[in-house]
């Protein structure tokens, strides 16, 4: 599990993670009133668009990682909204305590995503909505596949740290299996698509330079001539404007379920 820093994150996939949220929240479209719970709050992007677009009664917030609680507590200050330390395996609320259980870009992050989404079922009420979405980073999760696609290319061993091989259940597929191996009911998957234009390369790479992940991480642990290479060869691959920007796209898949 990595330890992500916020402000880090947000120019690394954070400001990315907002636009991603409301279209799923536009996708779920919960009833107005409702009790919600944002497994794996994070730096609370999820949260806060629930709060401003979903007129819920409550969100309540958590995250494994202790050092992001408080930041997300400065940050969101709306008296509907709590956040607390909690393990997405262990959750600390009782059976049908919520009316919606979401998760965003977090579930392949779960060490047992299975028990995880297990303890995410039985905090729903029955009825109730569990749901959630994850990059697309074997696919058009394009950011990531530039970056991944130039790494295995110079280095072959980097292909075990890729995202794409590294997370199986980021595919329609392994969703759908497993919301419906937890007995929901009604489970649909769909993509989100989203563009991710960079300013110019620099916008693209800095990231990759201050934040945590495994792309992050790899790239910050290479010998300077190394990663110099390693910049090029993605500055090379990139489809540069002629302004010096850089239109990227990326997908996430979604997936919902009832509660049976």
């Amino acid at each position: 599990m990595f330890v992500w820093d916020g402000a880090a994150y947000e120019g690394y996939i954070g400001r990315w993670s907002r636009v991603v949220a409301r279209e799923f929240l536009s996708w779920l479209a919960a009833p107005h009133g409702e009790r919600w719970l944002d497994v794996g709050c994070g730096t609370g992007a999820l949260s806060e668009a629930i709060l401003r677009d979903a007129s819920p009664a409550e969100v309540v917030g958590c995250d494994p990682t202790a050092v992001m609680i408080p930041d997300v507590r400065r940050r969101i200050s709306d008296q509907r909204a709590t956040f607390q330390v909690a393990d997405a395996r262990s959750l600390p609320f009782a059976d049908g305590r919520f009316d919606v259980v979401v998760s965003g870009l977090v579930l392949n992050f779960i060490p047992s995503p299975e028990q995880g989404l297990a303890e995410m079922v039985r905090v729903t009420q029955p009825g109730g909505a569990v749901a959630g979405y994850v990059w697309d980073y074997a696919g058009q999760m394009q950011l990531m596949r530039h970056f991944w696609d130039a790494a295995v290319a110079l280095d072959p061993a980097a292909l075990e740290l890729d995202e794409g091989r590294r997370f199986p259940i980021c595919q329609p597929d392994v969703l759908e299996t497993l919301f419906r191996g937890a007995g929901l009911d009604d489970v649909i998957v769909r993509p989100i698509d989203i563009p991710t234009a960079f300013r110019d390369f620099d916008d693209y790479w800095s990231p990759f330079l201050g934040a945590a992940g495994p792309a992050a991480n790899y790239a910050t642990s290479l010998p300077e001539e190394h990663r110099s290479a390693l910049r090029d060869r993605i500055r090379a691959g990139l489809p540069i404007a002629p302004d010096d920007s850089i239109p990227l796209s990326a997908r996430a898949w979604a997936v919902r379920g009832t509660n049976s």
